[in-house]
């Protein structure tokens, strides 16, 4: 790790930005874990998310920028304005790669403009860090942004950017991160940060590493050595990925967890036109296929998906997308959820969150379940800034009051991603609990025999291993277990990192979290699933329930205050 390493503070009351030194106590800290540690030390847990006082973080995570593979990711933190709790959405791509080759930890946003229609990017290179004036760009969908970006920066450059939906500060909103190819395919999509950085007039931020090589670990011969070993044994291993997440289609159908027209059924007789194969079939004779979309990456999994003509469409279709606004919605082409993705991605939009917005509208008498024309006419309608495209953009409970509808899966205000805790009920459990509310990167299980006495444990030890992982910059589909990212860090470092200080850090950020949570109201009767996903049921003779017992969720709830070390053994999860 460089001494000279630095930190990014933007101050959007006067639109300046300057860099210091970044603080020896946060040394261990990266991503989602630096990212929790500075919201509850700087930001305003009870003030409003669209405020001056709430802070945005960009932090990549401590591997970010190193030769350790797949290891570029990207952390967005913030209080998110859909859960009013704290919020970090992890993305990959260039942009986290590039700020640490530079040196970079962590970029700091806090106030707003005092004239909202003001449109600002912030520029970040070797020569120091710039805000600088974007008006040009206000509006501009993400494609048109980034391509007008490339006109004026490098092609070594990447960026950070919001489209429509952000500028709007729709509660839906998302982060967009620009791949290798230099398209903004890469989404920190949930919890409505995008929202947060448009009320903070950013529209974009330009990171240009120019041919910085990556940062140099202390023991250089060693990390080097045991990257190349990690690799090779994860390509000699099951390549769950090769195809990307939309081959798990089949596996969730089986598994009623591939939600159809609202979650009123677990399965969709359209799995076999929604199946990730299918898009598979598509490489040979329209072109696409499997990349990295970050530099290093080894998983590969995010597809490339080319229309009818041979012509890029987007990138990546992935099984949650497949899910909320697919299945979910009643449609039953992939050709139209890719559609749907890309535009998602150019106005800036959770895709589950506005699946799950467009699916209970349908479900409202809004229109029709499977109306994939009508879907996409009202994603047009969100950036042109309509009372019903407003209504959608900002989530599945927003469309719901405004429909008065009370079928509406989410819980603390967002959405309940594709796996559903009905099925997978210790992941309910996490959705429950977790301080980023119904988010199934925060402790997914997928065993849907497990024990209820087991929920509770497996819930907040999953929920400890994805926070260190996302603290580490490595991405969860490496599926890196808490000794191996502790061998990385000793190896980076060039001191002993023991597996039990990793494990620590990532039960700091759980505290950190929900300290922040607490601060901001939330109380423990909000850690509870919606109604309906305990009184209405999927699978044969809708049996399965949210049927968890509240002891058990009190359980969880409990642990967060234990000794860590009678928690989690520790042992490897990979």
């Amino acid at each position: 790790m460089a001494s000279g390493d630095k930190s990014i503070r933007v101050d959007m009351n006067s639109q300046t930005a300057k860099t210091e030194p970044f603080p020896e106590r946060w040394q261990l800290l990266g991503g989602r874990a630096l990212s929790a540690r500075i919201l509850l030390e700087e930001g305003d847990p009870a003030g409003d998310a669209l405020g001056s006082g709430n802070v945005l973080v960009m932090a990549p995570g401590v591997l970010s920028g190193t030769s350790a593979p797949t290891s570029g990711r990207i952390s967005m933190g913030g209080k998110s304005p859909l859960t009013g709790g704290i919020k970090e959405a992890n993305a990959g791509g260039n942009p986290g790669q590039d700020l640490m080759k530079l040196g970079y930890r962590c970029i700091i946003v806090t106030g707003k403009p005092k004239d909202p229609s003001k449109r600002y990017g912030l520029e970040v290179d070797a020569q120091g860090v710039r805000v600088v004036a974007a008006d040009a760009h206000k509006g501009l969908w993400n494609y048109a942004s980034c391509e007008k970006l490339y006109e004026k920066y490098p092609k070594t450059a990447s960026f950070i950017s919001i489209g429509p939906a952000g500028e709007m500060q729709l509660t839906g909103a998302s982060i967009a991160c620009t791949d290798e190819k230099g398209r903004p395919a890469r989404h920190a999509a949930r919890g409505g940060l995008g929202a947060v950085m448009g009320s903070k007039g950013l529209k974009y931020v330009a990171v240009d590493a120019g041919k910085l090589a990556v940062r140099q670990p202390a023991a250089r011969k060693e990390f080097f050595g045991y990257s190349k070993e990690y690799t090779k044994a994860y390509q000699a291993g099951p390549q769950m990925f090769k195809f990307g997440t939309s081959s798990v289609v089949p596996i969730a159908n089986m598994l009623n967890t591939f939600p159809y027209r609202n979650r009123t059924e677990g399965q969709s007789p359209d799995v076999a036109s929604l199946d990730g194969k299918r898009i598979v079939e598509s490489f040979e004779t329209r072109g696409g296929g499997m990349h990295n979309c970050m530099t290093g990456c080894i998983v590969q999994c995010s597809n490339v998906v080319h229309d009818k003509d041979g012509n890029y469409k987007t990138s990546a279709l992935e099984f949650e997308t497949l899910t909320l606004l697919g299945a979910n919605c009643g449609i039953a082409s992939w050709e139209d959820v890719a559609d749907l993705d890309r535009l998602c991605d150019e106005i800036g939009l959770d895709t589950i969150e506005t699946g799950a917005a467009i699916a209970i509208y349908m479900d409202s008498g809004g229109m029709e379940f499977g109306d994939a024309a009508g879907a996409k006419r009202i994603l047009r309608e969100i950036a042109e800034g309509t009372e019903l495209g407003k209504a959608i953009g900002n989530g599945a409970v927003s469309i719901g009051k405004k429909r008065n509808h009370k079928r509406v899966p989410a819980v603390k205000g967002q959405a309940i991603p594709a796996w559903d805790p009905r099925p997978l009920k210790a992941t309910g459990v996490t959705y429950a609990t977790s301080p980023m509310g119904a988010d199934h990167t925060a402790g997914l299980i997928i065993n849907p025999g497990m024990p209820a006495t087991e929920f509770a444990r497996a819930s907040q030890e999953s929920q400890l291993v994805n926070a260190v992982c996302d603290s580490s910059g490595f991405c969860q589909f490496l599926q890196p277990s808490i000794e191996d990212i502790a061998k990385y860090y000793t190896l980076y470092l060039g001191r002993d990192v023991t597996r039990e200080q990793v494990a620590d850090i990532g039960w700091q950020c759980l505290q950190d979290e929900w300290e922040f949570n607490r601060r901001a109201g939330w109380t423990p009767d909000k850690d509870d699933l919606p109604e309906c996903m305990k009184t209405e049921g999927v699978g044969p003779n809708h049996v399965m329930k949210f049927d968890v017992p509240k002891e058990i969720i009190d359980a969880a709830r409990a642990q967060r205050f234990a000794p860590r070390e009678e928690l989690f053994k520790l042992k490897a999860t990979g």
